[in-house]
């Protein structure tokens, strides 16, 4: 019992000392290299705890060396570019101009649901008051509003605060969210009238949000081209 309690610490320091090793990052902040080096290195530190018959050095030798490698691949890959593009990828843009590129969210299978979640995570309830986003090469979206939708403090305006709830998410790719539409105090008859007033149908709707009747918010599908 003694053993495998000396045997913990020592792995539990090792592995703590290789992740302050390579650099201090939270989880969701890890490039792709430093999450499998991450991953290979507690599963290989298991190894000695779950067999007690094999020597603590067939899980400290493996740990270094890979903890050594990644080092060695980050201070390269600071050094070239290219390399570094290869590990890491590089940012993409999914909103320019406060449009929506679709093409990109496909090619990194970011549905709307992630995008909308990505948006409250960044404080921003309302897709219209985006003027630029970009997915990091972590896989986080960084956010630029519009300049009239940027923070300011009511003592700056010398006005009282504006009471109101986020607009309410009525459609979501060409699906019908009742809950929203009835959370946004609508209906159904409502919103036939507007789309009808567009001259389009649910199924041509990319996005619409509503703040009641006099604030909505549409984006719709692009045309297929072929």
């Amino acid at each position: 019992m003694a053993v495998s309690f000396v045997r913990a610490m020592l792995l539990y320091v090792l592995v703590i000392s290789s992740i302050r090793l390579m650099g201090k990052r939270q989880i969701g902040e890890l490039q792709p290299s430093e999450l499998v080096i991450t991953i290979l290195v507690s599963n290989i530190a298991s190894l000695p705890l779950e067999n007690p018959d094999l020597p603590l050095m067939f899980g400290i030798v493996p740990i270094l060396v890979l903890v050594c490698f990644e080092v060695l691949l980050s201070w390269l890959s600071l050094k070239h570019r290219k390399l570094r593009q290869i590990l890491s990828g590089s940012p993409k843009i999914i909103i320019r101009d406060g449009k929506i590129d679709r093409a990109v969210l496909r090619e990194l299978r970011i549905s709307l649901d992630d995008l909308m979640t990505a948006m409250r995570t960044n404080n921003i309830f309302d897709l219209s008051e985006v003027q630029f986003a970009i997915v990091e090469t972590t896989g986080s979206i960084s956010v630029y509003q519009k300049p009239d939708a940027r923070s300011v403090t009511n003592g700056d305006l010398k006005s009282k605060p504006v009471k109101g709830n986020p607009p309410d998410l009525i459609i979501t790719d060409g699906v019908l969210l009742k809950a929203g539409l009835s959370a946004a105090g609508l209906d159904e008859a409502w919103l036939n009238k507007y789309l009808d007033r567009h001259g389009i149908t649910r199924s041509d709707v990319f996005l619409l949000t509503a703040r009641g009747r006099d604030d909505v918010f549409l984006i719709k599908k692009e045309a297929a081209h072929g």
